[in-house]
């Protein structure tokens, strides 16, 4: 199990944002937890430092590009990127140093799964290179993947035979539990558990870790299939939860 970490972009800026309050209308409704004084590139150095693979840079909204770039080119092939890809830029944001490329919202319209666009991004970049955010929300005692900034549900359930279909397309699976995501209310055990489950990917577990207890359950519930990432918890975000030195040390341990 790896800690991933994370640099979510708002406005430019490094945020902490809870993940239900996302919206199109970038006004009242949303709530957010932290706001750094620290520069992407800060970030970005900080995990290079520390050998954290595979973390993911989150552009929420515009006006956020030149943060990720300055990010992903102080930690080439360090970090992925997510948030407004599509066929045409994909292979952009690789050749600007990202390991990967995350999607979510391009393959679906209108709910549904947009095959086409998912083969026109793996012609792209390639499967070893592209990552599907499979965000869910709970409805009706079932998830389901939500997209574009989490407001919209698809009709496309989180399941075994979702994991399965989706799998011939990438190299890695993301899946924020949206519910809890930025709360630091505890994790959605029960998806946890599912993922472990179902995946046959690496797969990112994100949402509601409040403690380091909840990586070691992640990792139980996941059955040691699962990485994680933490976010508003963490001290360098200005959480009391998770201190960094203590996430990081535990990522070591499980390298070792």
């Amino acid at each position: 199990m790896r800690f991933r970490p994370c640099i979510d972009l708002h406005g430019g800026q490094v945020k902490q944002i809870v993940g239900s309050t996302l919206s199109d209308d970038q006004s009242s409704s949303l709530k957010t937890n932290f706001a750094s004084d620290k520069s992407p590139l800060f970030y970005a150095e900080m995990y290079k430092r520390d050998g954290l693979v595979g973390g993911h840079v989150i552009k929420l909204g515009s006006g956020n590009d030149q943060a990720a770039l300055e990010a992903l080119q102080a930690y080439p092939g360090g970090l992925q990127v997510g948030g407004g890809i599509n066929a045409k830029n994909a292979a952009y944001w690789l050749d600007q140093g990202a390991s990967h490329v995350i999607i979510t919202s391009y393959v679906f319209e209108k709910g549904r799964v947009r095959e086409d666009r998912l083969l026109e991004v793996l012609q792209a970049v390639g499967k070893g290179r592209l990552v599907l955010d499979l965000s869910c929300r709970k409805k009706g005692g079932k998830y389901y993947v939500v997209t574009d900034r989490w407001q919209n549900f698809t009709d496309m359930e989180v399941n075994g035979e979702t994991l399965k279909y989706f799998a011939k397309f990438c190299d890695e699976f993301l899946v924020h539990a949206v519910d809890v995501e930025g709360k630091c209310s505890g994790i959605e055990q029960e998806l946890a558990v599912n993922l472990g489950k179902w995946t046959t990917l690496p797969t990112t577990y994100a949402g509601g870790i409040q403690s380091m207890n909840d990586m070691y359950l992640i990792k139980e519930l996941g059955a040691g299939k699962l990485d994680a990432t933490i976010g508003s918890a963490l001290d360098i975000f200005g959480g009391n939860g998770v201190t960094y030195t203590d996430a990081v040390a535990f990522d070591k341990a499980e390298r070792s």
